[in-house]
């Protein structure tokens, strides 16, 4: 008789979470729009909307990880955050996956802008603004799509719909819940789509592996700053092949897409088995604890 209710809070659950994460993302990520045009347009020399995006991601981070009140939400929001701390084995195999796995997406966005004409990620002119404020700027910007992005989709939701579905069914759906926030600055082109989707598969098996979003954050800040500063100022100067033929690059970007996936796939298998291992033992200790 009770089946039906607790099914209805469950997909309730689900929606809610889902809804929340997309809000979370697209809305920080659109306050710190808001605060660096400011910014810029005032006083560049004067980087004031890193400290404010700074503090109020500090703040957010605390609250969503079940600080403050209400008190009656805060495990919660402490359980869903899911930014539980790791033993050294685990966070450096998770960051040795995450950092191969980005080495491998850099070389498949390459060959995809050589392959097929694309709109791509339209930066700013940083050129006339200070070096310093360039600097903090970029890495804000890497901060503030790897925290409200990990913490929503990879700590919320992901978190919610693995209570419910399958784990890779709970990674496959949070990745495609996110996708229109892609194809909000990316566009509906479906292999820049289909790129974001392994991202963000690739961030959800961290997630899901290690029980965390610890490492997802750490990887998707640094791979973002690479992205932001060695990948995406050089797209509009790609040729297609189709029009200059493939060159010494194309076929290395190509290369190096192929051989860090396989590294990048025995790195993720490490990380399966060293937290597999680890479950067990935590599993074997606590049925061996004597009963008072």
């Amino acid at each position: 008789m009770n089946s039906t209710p607790s099914t209805s809070r469950r997909v309730l659950a689900v929606v809610w979470t889902g809804l929340f994460a997309f809000v979370l993302a697209v809305g920080i990520a659109g306050l710190w729009s808001v605060l660096l045009a400011s910014n810029l347009a005032t006083s560049p020399a004067v980087p004031w909307s890193v400290a404010v995006m700074g503090l109020l991601l500090w703040l957010m981070w605390q609250y969503l990880g079940g600080r403050w009140g209400p008190k009656s939400t805060s495990e919660a929001r402490h359980r869903l955050l899911r930014a539980t701390p790791l033993p050294g084995p685990v966070l450096g195999w998770a960051l040795a996956a995450g950092g191969l796995s980005i080495v491998a997406l850099i070389g498949y966005w390459i060959v995809l802008f050589r392959l097929i004409k694309q709109q791509g990620n339209v930066l700013p002119n940083f050129s006339t603004y200070p070096p310093l404020t360039v600097a903090l700027v970029l890495i804000m910007a890497s901060l503030v799509a790897a925290v409200a992005e990990e913490s929503g989709f990879r700590g919320y939701f992901q978190g919610t719909l693995e209570q419910v579905l399958r784990s890779p069914l709970a990674i496959v759906i949070s990745s495609l819940v996110i996708a229109p926030g892609h194809a909000m600055t990316q566009g509906f082109l479906l292999p820049t789509m289909l790129w974001y989707f392994f991202v963000d598969m690739m961030f959800g098996g961290l997630a899901y592996l290690t029980k965390s979003i610890v490492p997802s954050v750490v990887v998707h800040a640094v791979g973002i700053f690479v992205f932001f500063t060695l990948v995406w100022p050089q797209d509009p100067q790609r040729t297609l092949v189709w029009d200059t033929g493939a060159d010494v690059w194309f076929w290395l970007n190509a290369a190096q897409a192929l051989i860090f996936t396989v590294l990048a796939i025995l790195a993720f298998r490490r990380l399966a088995r060293i937290t597999r291992d680890r479950r067990t033992t935590q599993a074997g200790g606590l049925l061996s604890t004597p009963t008072v």
